[in-house]
This record gives structure tokens, C-alpha cells and sequence, in this order.
């Protein structure tokens, strides 16, 4: 029964400082935009002025050090790490958790940009002449660096932190447990509320930015499907009809609404996708798809620390920076999505899959649809350069118009920044649910409706304050104290991880188990290989010899001064060693698993199942040891406890004693 009480979900379930900190401070942010929406664009434009110039130096090196540092991670021995238990495995498949991941990153992002990018870009180059074939061809690696590596690089690093620490360390799943190696338990305190207060915020803005990117394009699809032209009060109720439907999709949860709708999304990308590359120059643009690949390959570390300082222009404010500071204001919500959807994955399998799987689509997405646009003004066939210079909104709906069955791709491409929309929105306001509840999983739903509700007013009101231009503000300013604070998370990761491979490192330096196993009778080991046990069998052994011993044990270390803990379960037993901050557990855990092949005997009483029997494995701290010790006397579970405990205590002396 007190099981069923705990699951019972209760009203408000909050961190009180982090909830009503954050919503007090987006709300105020809110009200002073409301009451005086000129000032507020100036105001705003001072903010962006003022990172751009003094501070665009620290958006490049931080970004840069996050590059590097997932790199390198998962290229070392602690890319060997599981984002959870050693048992654990991956909860959702390969194919749904790549369309997660693409869906919650930047869906509206490619469709607002995919075609306006490349051609602004070729328009108005950085450096050098516009609407040259060299022109056409650096807008393409520059469309790749903004949206490639880098920008999934920021959310691998916060999704390394939520995931590692909180399903392999038993932390919140919150910003604020990735300080724990630096201020321990001082987490709990201010310090930890302040993080999870920016992160909130940052999420808040950076959300809202693409809410509102995706409100004007859905604006402009329906202009040009049904005339209803672009206007801010459209603009308002689309913003309302489509937060309600996020609001739906994020109270049916993670399992229901979020991943069907993140699998409708990437099935119509690559529906849409794959028409333009069939109706456009289909050979052109799989040239084009290699040769942008290798320009952005070669000339990665360059364009990463290029700030033009020899050539001052407003250009990087506008598209650099602003990037920057989108993809790090958004880290908190994307880091904590695909944290959870990733969880028993290893930080090498992670890390992979998070830079490379959905950064090649995009890619894939920037050359069929840029380099068509390109294609169509360098040859005469479209004026794409005037379409976008006079709206960007509508550069999509302009390029589809000049395709066959332009009504149809407009409907499905309408289509798609709706649902990637409401894949955004419901994905953002359950992280921020997640983290202002002190990382409870499953947070009250009228919490959830809150923050998707507070979403849709915050895209309302940058829309309001200033369009386009105070979108991008928003994400920048936003982005500037979570850049600060990612890079304490990579710190804090960095320790983490160095100190649990080096206790993977003393554990296998102590060759066997030093106290030994008493012998066990040959005869009686023999008898236990051969004959599988039923739960009733593996049941008794677990209350009749395990927890005798753990007691024994446990009953020792208090009577030297130490506390341990033993706990019993039906169907596992742990003992519980505290050493100050540190904690040892060793336990013993009954799992069914199939009879194997070559067992020659047949079950031994009532049966679990037809094809079912019973072990006794060993799981640690870190997860399960996958190693049976049924049929062990009880001196020989107390000399393998002792042993792993001995394993323990060198890693101790090694690396912890200072």
C-alpha cells in the first residue's frame, strides 16, 4: 500500500524557490514589455549591441570549448560510461529516438531558415561580393556551420550533465545537479536554485523564439494558401490555437504525444524533403551535398574562431551570435529531452548520435532546399534574393511556389511547422515542469498546462515588442548567463567522470578477490549448475542466506564506528556503506531470465514460466554486475562483498584521499 500512495500525484509539487523565482522573473520581464513595447525595443536592441560588441569573443570560445570537450569525452575511455546503471539498456529504439532528437532540436529552425539562410547569405556575404557562384557557395558552409556540430555540440554537453547525473548518480534531473562535484550538497541551497532559475529562464526565451519564427511562417503559408495575410493579430491567435494543442500534447506525456508526434514530424520532412530533391536538379544537388560537406569539414576550425575583428561588420551579431545564444538559451530544454529519452546508452553511443545523426539531416535539408533556391536564382528561373529580402517568413512558401504541386508541398510544409511547433512547446514546458519541480519526473499536469500557457505569452509579447529583431535579442541576452553556466557544467562533468574511471581503473587493479572464497563442495556447485531454480528456491536463498550475511556485515562496521544499512526487499537485499560523501552498496538482486539451451535438467518445482528461471545477481552503485551468486554459502556472499568492498576502499585511498 505504500506503494500505491507514493504514486499518487499531488497538486502542486514544486521546488517553491525555483517555480515562483522563475515565473516571478519571466513575468516581470513580461509586464515591463507590455507597458512600454517601444522602449523595450530599444532597450533590447542596446542588450544585443552591447553582447555583440563586448562580449561576441566569449560566445565563440565557449562554443568552441564545448566542441571540443564532447569530442573529446566520447573519444576517451570514459566515452565507455553508461547514462545509467551498467545493466541498464536504451529505452526507446534507435529509429524513435533519432526522430526525438531532430524533432525537439530545431525542426521550426530549418523551416524558417532553410531557404532564407543560403540566400541571404548569398546576398549580403560577410566579407567579399554578393550573387557570385563563390557567393552561392560560402552561404552554403556558413548555413552548415550554423547549424551543424556546434549548435548540437551545446546540447550534448547539458544532456551529458542531466543524463549522467541524475540516472547514473541518482541526482535531480535538474541544472544544478552538475554542480554537485564542485559545492557537494550546497546544490539544494541558493546557489542551485539561482542555476535552475536561469536555465528556466533561457529555456523560456529561447522556446518562445522559435514559437514565434514558427506563428509568422504558419502565417505566411496560409497567406498563400487561403489569402489570410500576414498580420500580428493572425500572428496572436495562431500563437493561441497552437499553444492549446501543445498544451494537449504535453499533458498525454513523453510516451504518448511527444514521441507520435516527433515520428509525424521527421516522416514529413523527409516526405517534403525528398519531392524537392526529386522535381529539383537531383544530380546538382548530390554534388552539391558532398562538396558542402567537405568545405564545411575543412574549413570547421577557422570559421569556429572567426569574429571578422580585421573587418568589423554587424553581420555576426545578426547570425553568428544570435545562433550562439539560441542554441544555449535552448540547451536546458533540448539537454533535458534527449537526456531522458536516452537513457542506458553510453556516453560514446550518445554523444555519436546526438552530433552526427541529426546535423546530417540538416544538412541533407540545407542542400536540397538552399542550394535549389540557389540554383533557381543563378540560372534566372526564380528572383529568390527579392522574395526573401522583403519577407523572410515567406522565402519557404516563395521557393515552393515555383515547384510542381505547389499546393499540396505548401500544405504539408504549413503542416509540418504546426506539429514541429507543438512538438517544441510541449517538449519545452516539461522541462521547465521537470526542473521547477526539483526534477521530478512526473510533475502535476495543471503545472505542465501552466509553463505551455506562459510559453505562448512570451512569444505573444516578443512578437509584439519588435517581431524578428526582439526574437533574436531574446535568445541572445538569454543565452549569456547559461553560457557561464554550461561551462561550469563541463567543469563539474569533467570531474565527475575522471573520478569514476579511475575507480573503474583501482577496481581492476586488485587482481581477484583478496580475502578468497571459502571453498564450496564440488558436488553441491555441480547440483546448483545443473539444476535451475525455480522463484520459490531463489526467494529463500535471498532471505536465508543473503540477508543473514549482509546483517552480519553490516551489524561488524556499525561496531567500529561506521554506518551501514541494510534493506530487504522480496526480491532484492542491499547493504548500504556510508564514508562521509561517499556511499558503498552492494546488493543482491533476483531476476527471471530465460532457461538457457543447455541446461540438462529440468525445472525444479512449480515453474515461473515455461521457459523461465531464476538468478542472484550482485549490482553495485552503478548497476548490476551480471554475475549470479546463487547457490553461495553465506561465508562466501560475506567474502564477495568484502572483496568488492576491498575494490572499493583501494579506489578510496587512491584518488579520494586528499
Amino acid at each position: 500500500m505504500a506503494g500505491t500512495e507514493e504514486k499518487k500525484p499531488r497538486f502542486f509539487q514544486a521546488n517553491v524557490p525555483v517555480f515562483a523565482g522563475s515565473a516571478a522573473l519571466i513575468f516581470t520581464a513580461l509586464l515591463l514589455v507590455v507597458r512600454d513595447p517601444d522602449d523595450a525595443a530599444i532597450v533590447f536592441a542596446a542588450i544585443q549591441s552591447w553582447i555583440v560588441h563586448e562580449m561576441g569573443w566569449f560566445y565563440v570560445a565557449a562554443v568552441a570549448t564545448f566542441l571540443v570537450f564532447a569530442i573529446g569525452v566520447a573519444a576517451s575511455s570514459m566515452g565507455a560510461i553508461k547514462l545509467g546503471p551498467d545493466d541498464s539498456s536504451p529505452d526507446f529504439s534507435t529509429a524513435s529516438w533519432f526522430a526525438m532528437l531532430f524533432s525537439a532540436g530545431m525542426g521550426i529552425g530549418i523551416m524558417f531558415y532553410g531557404v532564407a539562410e543560403p540566400v541571404l547569405h548569398f546576398a549580403s556575404p560577410p566579407v567579399g561580393e554578393g550573387g557570385t557562384v563563390e557567393a552561392a557557395r560560402n552561404a552554403m558552409q556558413l548555413s552548415f556551420f550554423h547549424w551543424g556540430l556546434h549548435a548540437w555540440a551545446i546540447y550534448a554537453v547539458m544532456g551529458l550533465a542531466f543524463a549522467y547525473f541524475s540516472f547514473r548518480q541518482g541526482l535531480p534531473l535538474t541544472v544544478r545537479s552538475a554542480l554537485y562535484p564542485l559545492i557537494g550538497e550546497r546544490i539544494y541551497g541558493p546557489v542551485g536554485h539561482l542555476v535552475d532559475i536561469f536555465a528556466v529562464f533561457g529555456t523560456m526565451f529561447g522556446v518562445a523564439t522559435s514559437l514565434g519564427l514558427g506563428v509568422m511562417q504558419v502565417n505566411a503559408g496560409l497567406d498563400y494558401l487561403f489569402g489570410i495575410e500576414p498580420d500580428i493579430a493572425v500572428q496572436l491567435m495562431l500563437i493561441a490555437g497552437i499553444t492549446l494543442l501543445a498544451t494537449a500534447s504535453v499533458v498525454s506525456g513523453i510516451n504518448a504525444g511527444i514521441r507520435r508526434l516527433s515520428e509525424l514530424n521527421l516522416g514529413l520532412a523527409i516526405a517534403l524533403m525528398l519531392f524537392v530533391l526529386a522535381v529539383g536538379p537531383t544530380v546538382f544537388l548530390l554534388q552539391a551535398a558532398m562538396q558542402n560537406t567537405g568545405g564545411y569539414i575543412s574549413g570547421l576550425v577557422g570559421k569556429t574562431f572567426t569574429l571578422y575583428a580585421y573587418q568589423p561588420n554587424e553581420w555576426i551579431g545578426g547570425w553568428t551570435l544570435f545562433y550562439w545564444g539560441w542554441w544555449i538559451s535552448w540547451s536546458p530544454f533540448v539537454g533535458m529531452f534527449i537526456a531522458r529519452i536516452s537513457r542506458g546508452r553510453t556516453i560514446r553511443e550518445f554523444v555519436i548520435g546526438v552530433l552526427l545523426v541529426p546535423s546530417g539531416f540538416t544538412f541533407l535539408w540545407f542542400t536540397i532546399f538552399g542550394n535549389t533556391a540557389l540554383a533557381m536564382q543563378l540560372d534566372g528561373s526564380a528572383q529568390m534574393v527579392d522574395a526573401v529580402q522583403a519577407d523572410v517568413a515567406v522565402a519557404l512558401f516563395q521557393f515552393l511556389g515555383h515547384l510542381p504541386f505547389a499546393g499540396i508541398s505548401m500544405t504539408i510544409a504549413t503542416l509540418l511547422v504546426v506539429t514541429f511547433f507543438v512538438t517544441s512547446s510541449d517538449s519545452g514546458s516539461l522541462v521547465i515542469d521537470i526542473i521547477t519541480s526539483g526534477g521530478e519526473p512526473e510533475p502535476p499536469v495543471w503545472q505542465r498546462v501552466f509553463w505551455a500557457l506562459t510559453e505562448g505569452a512570451v512569444a505573444a509579447v516578443l512578437l509584439l515588442a519588435g517581431g524578428l529583431a526582439a526574437l533574436q535579442t531574446g535568445a541572445i541576452a538569454s543565452g549569456f548567463p547559461l553560457a557561464v553556466i554550461l561551462l561550469v557544467v563541463c567543469y563539474g562533468l569533467f570531474t565527475a567522470l575522471r573520478q569514476e574511471t579511475h575507480r573503474q581503473q583501482s577496481l581492476q587493479a586488485v587482481p581477484g578477490l583478496a580475502v578468497g572464497h571459502p571453498p564450496i563442495p564440488w558436488k553441491h556447485r555441480l547440483a546448483v549448475l545443473l539444476h535451475q531454480p525455480t522463484r520459490e528456491r531463489a526467494v529463500a536463498f535471498l532471505r536465508d542466506t543473503v540477508a543473514p550475511a549482509l546483517n552480519e556485515v553490516a551489524e561488524e562496521i556499525r561496531g567500529r564506528g561506521m554506518s551501514a544499512e541494510v534493506e530487504i526487499a522480496e526480491r532484492d537485499a542491499r547493504i548500504v556503506v556510508t564514508h562521509g560523501e561517499d556511499v558503498f552498496v552492494y546488493g543482491v538482486t533476483l531476476r527471471s531470465v530465460p532457461v538457457p539451451s543447455f541446461a540438462v535438467t529440468a525445472l525444479e518445482g512449480e515453474r515461473e514460466g515455461p521457459d523461465r528461471t531464476w538468478r542472484a545477481e550482485v549490482a553495485l552503485r552503478e548497476g548490476g554486475q551480471r554475475y549470479d551468486i546463487m547457490g553461495f554459502g553465506k561465508e562466501q556472499v560475506i567474502a564477495d562483498l568484502l572483496g568488492q568492498y576491498e575494490r572499493h576502499m583501494h579506489y578510496l585511498n587512491m584518488y579520494m584521499a586528499g
